[in-house]
């Protein structure tokens, strides 16, 4: 059996890195930088007014009241704006440049609002209520680096210093594709034997939430060739192929029979659960093959293929936030296997750690305590049993 460590190594390398695409500024948010950008104005880009006011020599409002003629009005966005001249004022508006030979602002709230001439109640020290040019983002300099996952804060910023487009990681397109005869989809009806399809609904919606594109094709009975006419077509367009099911040891395992020997490696992974596990490319196409059981599924996404196409979009921080905690309850684990169970983490007031409880049995089929759960606890390969108040690692999900 392959280790977890080295098999998401495995599934990360597989995946490498997203294309870089040049994207609208507008149209960015979420996705990760690609280059470093610098700000090819400076912000504020002149010297402007920070409040709606008037415009003076500090040395002529030292001593107030006085009363000052009003030589000009300056709305924001005005581009031919006179000097001040020494013993005047001028009206001025937030964001509006500041007239050469002004040195301060005095706020409307102090004066008498005055259009011809203005009686100014407060003195205005230099440099009060004036927005210098450069003193958010110097021309030239690091705006936003490569790796930042995009807020709306950063488009913002990058909209400041006029860009237009970023260049950033292409979001993944992912084609999701569950096998199984058994499998049908609701609303039908179920004949005994059958189950209703889960495990591309959960995928898909657990992709769509990392920023992924994504195709989904449900219940594929399990035959090669019928696999193979539905599949292949869809790769051209597909960054990535997850198939759940068909992986296992038994017979009727669709997608090991017809992926096996078309670049694909099939194996054990040493976890609970979620053995059975396969990847490789096909047609060039990286593909990642998932068990069928559901909670197999989710587990297998959270220990090594949500971290895989994180990075694969050019995010660094890729991992959940992992904590220690005290068990309330005994556990086994199977000796040699790295065991994930559902689990309900509480923080305790004053404690570094909290305390956490399982939810559910270990049985890859039990998929409501997995609503029931916010972690993962987190048992390893060389633990196979823990006590009520051991302290254990937890994945907070």
């Amino acid at each position: 059996m392959i280790s977890v460590d080295v098999y998401r190594e495995t599934v990360t390398e597989l995946l490498g890195h997203a294309p870089v695409r040049t994207v609208p500024v507008a149209e960015a948010a979420g996705l990760v930088l690609a280059r470093d950008v610098r700000a090819g104005v400076a912000l504020p880009p002149f010297d402007n007014s920070a409040m709606d006011g008037y415009a003076v020599r500090a040395a002529d409002v030292a001593e107030v009241p006085v009363t000052l003629p009003v030589a000009d009005d300056i709305p924001a966005g005005r581009v031919d704006v006179e000097p001040l001249e020494p013993g005047t004022a001028q009206r001025i508006m937030t964001g509006a440049p500041l007239p050469p030979g002004a040195d301060a602002i005095v706020m409307v709230e102090d004066t008498d609002r005055g259009t011809s001439e203005v009686r100014i109640s407060r003195a205005a020290s230099v440099g009060n209520h004036i927005r210098r040019s450069g003193e958010d983002v110097t021309e030239g300099t690091m705006a936003l680096h490569a790796g930042t996952v995009l807020s709306h804060a950063h488009l913002g910023l990058a909209a400041a210093v006029g860009l237009a487009e970023l260049a950033v990681y292409r979001p993944l397109s992912v084609l999701v594709v569950s096998t199984g005869t058994e499998l049908v989809e609701a609303p039908n009806p179920l004949q005994h034997g059958q189950i209703y399809e889960s495990n591309s609904v959960m995928l898909a919606a657990a992709l769509r939430e990392l920023g992924c594109r994504v195709e989904v094709v449900r219940s594929v009975v399990d035959d090669v060739a019928e696999f193979r006419e539905i599949i292949e077509p869809r790769l051209e367009s597909a960054d990535l192929l997850i198939t759940s099911g068909g992986v296992s040891a038994g017979a009727y395992e669709v997608v090991k029979d017809a992926l096996t020997g078309q670049g694909v490696e099939f194996r054990k992974v040493a976890m609970q659960p979620g053995g059975p596990q396969g990847c490789g490319r096909w047609n060039g196409v990286p593909v990642v093959t998932l068990p069928g059981n559901p909670v197999s599924v989710l587990v297998s996404f959270e220990a090594f293929l949500r971290p895989a196409v994180l990075s694969a979009m050019g995010h660094s921080d890729v991992d959940r936030r992992r904590v220690r905690a005290r068990l309330t309850e005994d556990m086994t684990s199977p000796a040699g296997r790295r065991q994930f169970r559902r689990g309900f983490f509480t923080p305790v007031l004053g404690e570094v750690t909290g305390v956490v409880g399982p939810r559910g049995g270990p049985g890859s089929h039990l998929l409501a305590a997995f609503t029931q759960a916010n972690c993962l606890i987190v048992l390893p390969e060389e633990v196979s049993a823990a006590s009520e108040g051991d302290e254990v690692e937890v994945l907070l999900l």
